[in-house]
């Protein structure tokens, strides 16, 4: 099998077509349109039935297209696919393989590594692949796990979810107040509270306070939430007064439930990481793919509820934020969807799967469930996936629920259903045999699954994360500050030119306990001095239709004992710049002041240079793509233009690719229609034939018997029938031509209709070359300054910036970014 036949833009090889007879898979490779997941898909089957192999190839299929993935993994089984080894070498695999496994087959680890990599790679062999695949796979995207409330893996900041959505949620009454429960659901059954929407006072309250801020466009953290829990800013629910409905004492009791989980060791850890941003997920800012692994297996019962509930709400969130498109642009992966959608039960969960399972497709987002347990799913919610893979299965009751779903699914597609054939096919399935009933194809088919690229090690535990993400965890963060400024010894705080405003930074990286932490340890707490400038820019370029105004701040560290402030190693960003209060912390120290900050003539030129240092330093970078006519737009960075494009590239090849099936499926149905008439006819001449030699042969023989069986000699009659004879004889050769002409035609005929499909294949894979993957696309840059005289300073500051000292080392105490 030559790599030609499988790898192709918008198709998935997941495998070969599977005879059940010889019970072995044929030539014919199972290559699925991966823009049939828009109308997603559900994974069924039991404990070694092939389940996790599958997946996993659908996901490496999905990131060598250049499609991103956002995968939920309460088991631990899909962080197999950071395991790559291109080079299939021994020492790759020992670090992963079960050493149980090795006793038990009298190996040494290291001889039982040697074994799997060589079954690797007479496995990928076997189905066409090699290591140069899985290098491929391993570069075309960014496969990260992500635990959040542990530090296992790369940590994630789950409860940021209580940021305000975006502006077209805000706007939809109805996304918004499916958000609002379900956040409000989420943190509720994380504190152990079985809350109804309609009755609970708790929901009613939170889902009150919520719904005020978001539509006002503020974000709450849990410590605002508290506050006001205690005070909110309403006097009524409903038409009843706050005090009579939900008294003040039992909203503490709730603020300090709350509050109870804030306080917990373990708690920080929620609060740590990555913000949870599906765009960020999904994508790197160059706009590579990205696998990202949210693993929750670490996690109790009510916190992974929690999990699952906020990210699919963010989820529900980014997709109503994209543009409409008939395309595959990202997937949505959930394995062991057990607990999660049952079919009468309404955990907090259910409502943004439902949400996505009826909307996703007019986005582009393809939903892939998986599950070993069938019983306890919502199969009316399920009627909404149109591919269904489905495996061997435990009990003859998850056949029954399976087949139900099924037979809900096709009356929805409005497509036949033959439940007894199906039976039989689903009872018989071998080990990576799965059927593939897709509402896209006429009929289901039998397919066994590749051999995966990923290792496939079992379950992942915490332990092995860690070491998979440790190198990642460890790589400096461009936006923290972690080095000191100044080695001046602290002392007293210094006194500043009186033309400068005075600020203290909150400590973003670590809340204002850290502080008191550290200095509770004698490490001490240090203010180190910076600068802050923060100005309007304006940016006009009539050719782009840009006329923007953006709020630009630079912040730069003022070097111990310089004579002259500089704007060199300042960092840009776009806002107001970080948080800042009116007061130190208590019980801090401050370094030494530059002169260069103490002289009022030295502050003046700093706030002079900071316009030329803005005019310098930051452009408004618009890209474009001159071959589909795009530009972005001014607050579109540029992964999220490169996924723009690549989905137009993406839209553009589907329509061709619908043009080209119409324009030959009709030339193809019609010389399918003359193959069928010409098989037709040779069967006709064929019988003629035979009738004809029979009637021949009996003419003749009569003819002659009658002369044999006493007759003298030959009559006139029976010469009469012997020439009638000798004609059927003529009839019978040239209607044995007739066949022979017909046997040709219909041959002409399969040829023509062979020649008509190479050529629609070559036109198809001459279009697939037209959507790239995101990385690959060339973009044009182009940059637009500010206009010089409109930059306009509002805000020079002499910021404080926290640190903890301990013997000599400074550490920061906050971020910048």
């Amino acid at each position: 099998m030559d790599s030609a036949d499988y790898e192709k833009l918008g198709v998935f090889y997941l495998g070969r077509v599977f005879d059940p007879e010889q019970g072995l898979p044929v030539d014919d490779l199972l290559l699925y349109d991966s823009k049939d997941l828009t109308t997603h898909a559900l994974i069924v089957g039991m404990t070694g039935s092939g389940k996790t192999g599958l997946g996993l190839g659908l996901l490496e299929e999905a990131a060598i297209d250049g499609l991103p993935a956002l995968v939920i993994d309460p088991k631990g089984d899909l962080a197999n696919l950071a395991l790559t080894f291109p080079d299939l070498r021994a020492a790759d695999f020992e670090p992963w393989i079960d050493p149980a496994e090795a006793a038990r087959k009298g190996r040494t680890a290291g001889e039982h590594a040697a074994a799997v990599a060589e079954d690797w790679r007479q496995g990928l062999a076997d189905w066409g692949q090699d290591g140069a695949r899985i290098r491929r796979f391993k570069e075309a995207a960014d496969v990260a796990i992500y635990t959040p409330g542990s530090g296992a893996g790369l940590p994630l900041s789950i409860l940021r979810s209580f940021d305000a959505p975006s502006e077209p949620v805000r706007a939809d009454r109805d996304a918004l107040r499916e958000r609002v429960e379900g956040a409000v659901s989420g943190l509720l059954a994380l504190l152990g509270i079985a809350a109804d929407p309609v009755q609970s006072r708790e929901h009613i309250l939170l889902a009150n306070l919520l719904d005020r801020a978001w539509r006002e466009g503020r974000n709450l953290d849990l410590g605002q939430l508290i506050g006001e829990i205690q005070k909110p800013p309403f006097d009524k629910l409903g038409v009843i007064d706050l005090e009579t409905f939900y008294p003040a004492a039992q909203r503490m009791t709730l603020a300090l439930s709350i509050n109870g989980l804030l306080a917990s060791p373990g708690f920080a850890a929620w609060l740590e990481g990555e913000p949870l941003d599906v765009g960020r997920l999904l994508y790197s800012a160059d706009g590579r793919p990205r696998i990202s692994i949210v693993s929750i297996s670490h996690l109790s019962d009510a916190e992974r509820m929690f999990v699952v509930t906020l990210l699919l709400n963010e989820v529900v969130s980014w997709m109503r934020a994209q543009s409409g498109t008939s395309s595959l642009r990202a997937l949505l992966y959930m394995d062991e969807i057990f607990g999660f959608f049952p079919p009468t039960a309404m955990p907090p969960s259910k409502q943004p799967m439902l949400t996505l399972l009826k909307q996703a497709r007019a986005f582009g987002l393809g939903v892939v469930l998986a599950t070993q347990n069938p019983v306890d799913l919502d199969y009316k919610g399920l009627s909404n996936c149109g591919s269904w893979f489905i495996g061997r299965l435990q009990t003859e009751r998850d056949m029954d629920r399976v087949l139900t779903g099924l037979e809900s699914a096709s009356a929805a597609a409005s497509r036949s259903f033959d439940r007894r054939k199906l039976e039989a096919t689903i009872g018989s399935l071998a080990k990576r045999v799965f059927l593939l009933n897709n509402v896209h194809e006429d009929q289901p088919v039998l397919f066994q699954t590749r051999w995966v690229l990923s290792y496939l090690r079992g379950p992942l535990v915490r332990s092995q994360i860690d070491a998979l993400m440790a190198q990642r965890r460890s790589a400096p963060q461009a936006a923290t500050a972690a080095t000191a400024v100044s080695t001046v010894s602290p002392g007293p705080r210094p006194v500043p030119a009186d033309r400068i405003e005075e600020a203290f930074l909150g400590t973003l990286a670590a809340p204002v306990a850290a502080a008191a932490d550290a200095a509770a340890h004698g490490a001490g707490l240090v203010y180190q001095p910076w600068l802050l400038g923060t100005a309007q820019l304006h940016f006009k370029n009539a050719k782009n239709g840009v006329d923007v105004w953006r709020q630009m701040s630079v912040l730069a560290p003022l070097v111990a004992g310089s004579s002259r402030v500089t704007w060199e190693g300042s960092e840009v960003h776009s806002g107001a710049g970080p948080p800042t209060r009116d007061r130190p912390l208590p019980d801090a120290r401050f370094a030494e002041l530059p002169p260069s900050i103490s002289r009022a003539k030295a502050v003046d030129r700093a706030r002079k240079s900071l316009a030329d240092e803005l005019y310098r330093s930051h452009t408004l970078t618009l890209w474009s793509h001159p071959g589909l006519g795009l530009t972005s737009e001014v607050d579109e960075d540029e992964g999220a233009f490169r996924l723009r494009v690549r989905t137009a590239a993406a839209e553009r090849r589907d329509l061709e690719v619908e043009k080209l099936r119409a324009k030959y499926g009709a030339k193809i149905q019609a010389l399918e229609t003359k193959i069928r008439s010409a098989e037709e006819r040779i069967e006709r001449e064929r019988s003629q034939l035979s009738d004809r030699k029979l009637q021949t042969a009996v003419s003749f023989g009569a003819s002659v018997l009658g002369a044999l069986m006493g007759r003298k000699k030959l009559s006139v009659t029976n010469l009469g029938r012997a020439g009638r004879a000798l004609r059927d004889v003529g009839r019978s050769r040239r209607e044995k031509d007739d066949v022979g002409r017909a046997e040709d035609k219909l041959e002409d005929l399969v040829e023509d209709k062979g020649a008509l499909e190479r050529e629609l294949q070559a036109e198809l894979e001459e279009v697939a070359g037209g959507a790239l993957p995101a990385t690959a696309i060339e973009l044009a840059a182009i940059a637009i300054r500010p206009l010089k005289s409109d930059i306009t300073v509002e805000r020079f500051a002499l910021l404080w910036a926290p640190y903890s000292a301990a013997d000599g080392v400074s550490q920061a105490l906050f971020e910048l970014g």
